[in-house]
Formats: C-alpha cells, structure tokens, sequence
C-alpha cells in the first residue's frame, strides 16, 4: 500500500451496521510512500497507523486544495 501525505484513509467496518473509521494522512514514515503513516481520525484522535487488508487509500486530487487541518 502506497500513500501520500492528504490521502484520506477508509478502515471499512467488519460486521453490518459497523462504520468503520476514516482520517487524513498527515505523515508518511515508510520508504516510497508506504507505511506507516500519522493519521488524523476523525473523531479527533491522531495515531501512528500500519494498514491491514480491510483499509483502502483515497488519494488526494491534485487540483482540489488541501484539506484544512
């Protein structure tokens, strides 16, 4: 897995009804741009992460602007 620092992170929830979490990339600590990575949830909390197979990467577009911290 490979990402950079805006990506948005998606951890999918396991069972039904389950949301899963989701936060902002703000430092990748890998080499190329994997992990891990620092990551703003969004419930507020900030974590050192290392991806499992239930997380995906939404990259951040390179024309929208940055997402405000």
């Amino acid at each position: 897995m490979h990402a950079s620092v805006s990506d948005r992170i998606v951890v999918h929830g396991l069972y039904v009804g389950d949301p899963g979490r989701r936060g902002v990339i703000r430092e990748v600590h890998g080499t190329s741009g994997e992990a891990p990575y620092l990551v703003d949830w969004s419930d507020g909390h900030q974590a050192l992460f290392y991806p499992a197979g239930d997380t995906t990467i939404e990259p951040q577009e390179e024309d929208a602007p940055a997402a405000k911290a």
